[in-house]
């Protein structure tokens, strides 16, 4: 894959736009699912990915080919979505009553995989604790647990990522799991 990725980065570099269509296809869903995870709100998670890709595409030339591609992207996303985090407060909560509706949330909205009604409503309760849980964290150790965590990436990408030394990479880790164990304590 990292062939397919250098070749393809090259090939944007000389001006080959579907060579970049390659690349967003390759990325999309892991770009949303960190931002969505960052941010808790599908508009701002999708508006989010789509400015990393735009970012990724205008500045590809400072790209380092030495450095991990998917790492670099990461990066963007991460910071973009701290700066979302940090002009905005949410106002739409997963949890937040639908409008028009009595007392249904967001959550009532997701689509059913074939669980159980009480298996599904179990589920979705923990991923809504967890969730929310995650969006109460400070932004520092959000950014880790999510990385961590949720787009499973390992200490040294991280520490790339977010540019820290792999140390306070692992303290930020540990101190956001505690953070979590307080918040989820009675589970």
């Amino acid at each position: 894959m990292d062939t397919f990725i250098k070749q393809r980065i090259k090939a944007v570099k000389k001006g080959d736009q579907s060579a970049f269509a390659d690349i967003v296809e390759m990325y999309k869903d892991k770009i949303y699912q960190l931002c969505y995870r960052m941010l808790g709100n599908r508009h701002e998670a999708e508006d989010a990915a789509q400015e990393a890709f735009i970012r990724a595409y205008v500045n590809i030339h400072t790209y380092d080919p030495t450095m991990k591609f998917s790492s670099w992207l990461y990066r963007i996303a991460t910071n973009l979505s701290i700066d979302r985090m940090r002009k905005k407060k949410p106002n739409v909560y997963l949890d937040a009553e639908v409008s028009g509706t009595d007392g249904l949330t967001m959550y009532s909205q997701l689509a059913d995989e074939g669980a159980s009604p009480e298996d599904a409503l179990e589920s979705l309760e923990l991923q809504q604790m967890v969730q929310e849980a995650i969006l109460k964290l400070p932004e520092k150790y959000r950014t880790v647990i999510v990385l961590k965590y949720i787009d499973e990436l390992s200490l040294q990408e991280i520490s790339d990522i977010l540019n820290l030394p792999i140390g306070t990479v692992k303290t930020r880790i540990h101190r956001g799991r505690e953070a979590l164990r307080k918040h989820l304590g009675h589970l």
